[in-house]
Parts: structure tokens; C-alpha cells; sequence
């Protein structure tokens, strides 16, 4: 079986410091894979060089089978690959709806149908009833929600998360953890950058551990929460997985 996305042996340099380093893994169509690891382990870098932000300074990266290192953010979006930002920027003087209807003109053709794709959208992310409201207003739990609205408004088969629960209270996280579930349950694969370990556990199937832009570790919740190396660099304690 063809990988969906495929890592190979990257590595991203800033003059002479390695932020990753010969990382190497896999993404299979329907997972969700997280990526895990200490501030500065390298994991927004490599998202930033699978999604064309960065080229990597050496390695490759393939999506379905085709490479796509060196190619630029809007293509690869075009292509099928979305993401969230760590720090949440929507357009601050557009409404909520405004925002995702932005994204839906990736795949739309005229106003109106983007914003029907708009608001099945923001109902499926429960924002329907903020639609009209300036976004710049929104609480954090919420403009994190829109963030993933306007990702999947490109219609991706492949969406990046990036801190997408950080800063959330236990009802914003719990609302958040089933909206990646239905994300999932809609035919979207994800691939998952988060430090919050119970959500990690709780919808992960496999989970891939950087560490000083290193690939320390890889393989299911239970394997990664039991592995003295993770242990060690990150989590401190075993985890319940």
C-alpha cells in the first residue's frame, strides 16, 4: 500500500543548526498520526517543509505517491494537504463565515457556492451560530475551531494540525477531540502536532517522537507512553494510553 504522505530521511537546516534532522516516517490513508516532542524538537519546522513553507535542506517528501519538496504552500494545498497555524490568525475584520468562505474559493467557482460549503462547514465545527459575528471577537477555544474550518474549506485528504487543543478548557477540549474524531469519520487523514498527552492517547493510532529534531521513536499510544527513551526526553512519567 502507498503511503498518503511520505517523509523521507528530511532534514532542515538555519544556517549551521539543524532544527530536523534525517526524519523519516509515514502517514497512512484514515490514521491519525501525532507528532510529539519537547518545545524545539523541530515539529512546526517539519511542518512548515511538508507544507512548501520551507525546502528542505536535504530528503524528500511524497503525497499519493508524488513528490512534492520544493513545491510552493498554494500548490500544495491545491494538491490536498491543509494546516492550522500554532498561532491562530483569522481575518480579523471579516465575520466567522466570511473567513471560511475565503478558503472555500480554493475549490469554488462562484460566491454562492462557496458559501454553502461556508456553512455546512461551520455547522459541522458547531460555529454556525457565531457565522455572522467579527472574528476578532471570537474566545480562543472557538477561533481554534475556525482555524480548522478554514482548513477543511479546501476540501484536504490530508489535514495538519498544529496545537489545535493548546489553551483550551476541558468542555472547548472535549468539543475539539470530537470534532477531529468526525474530521476523521469524514475520510480526512490527519497528522497531528499537540503536547497535551491524554488527547494524544485518546485518538492517536500511531504516534512519531522528535527530539532535538531527531526521530527518537515511533509506534502505537501504549508503545510510545511505555518507552524509556520518550520517557526520558519528554514525558517525564509513563502515560496511560
Amino acid at each position: 500500500m502507498t503511503a498518503l504522505l511520505e517523509v523521507r530521511g528530511v532534514s532542515r537546516f538555519f544556517g549551521g543548526l539543524a532544527a530536523v534532522m534525517d526524519v523519516s516516517f509515514t502517514v497512512n490513508k484514515g490514521e491519525i498520526v501525532a507528532l510529539i516532542g519537547p518545545n524545539g524538537a523541530g515539529k512546526t519546522t517539519l511542518f512548515n517543509v511538508i507544507n512548501g513553507f520551507y525546502k528542505p535542506s536535504q530528503g524528500e517528501i511524497f503525497f499519493k505517491g508524488k513528490r512534492i519538496s520544493g513545491m510552493k504552500p498554494h500548490q500544495i494545498c491545491r494538491l490536498g494537504i491543509a494546516r492550522t497555524f500554532q498561532v491562530v490568525k483569522p481575518l480579523q475584520r471579516m465575520t466567522v463565515l466570511d473567513n471560511v468562505i475565503a478558503s472555500a474559493f480554493l475549490r469554488t467557482k462562484s460566491r454562492s457556492e462557496a458559501e454553502k460549503k461556508a456553512l455546512e462547514i461551520l455547522k459541522f465545527t458547531e460555529l454556525y451560530d457565531d457565522r455572522d459575528m467579527i472574528s476578532k471577537g471570537l474566545p480562543l477555544g472557538k477561533r481554534k475551531r475556525l482555524e480548522i474550518a478554514r482548513a477543511l474549506a479546501t476540501e484536504p485528504e490530508l489535514l495538519l494540525l498544529d496545537e489545535s487543543f493548546a489553551g483550551l478548557n476541558p468542555t472547548e477540549l472535549n468539543k475539539s477531540i470530537e470534532i477531529v474524531k468526525k474530521i476523521r469519520e469524514s475520510g480526512i487523514t490527519i497528522l497531528i502536532i499537540e503536547h497535551h498527552m491524554k488527547v494524544i492517547m485518546s485518538i492517536s493510532d500511531r504516534i512519531v517522537v522528535l527530539n532535538y529534531g531527531e526521530k527518537i521513536a515511533e509506534g502505537t499510544p501504549e508503545e510510545i507512553a511505555n518507552n524509556p527513551l520518550v520517557i526520558e526526553a519528554y514525558l517525564g512519567e509513563a502515560q496511560d494510553a
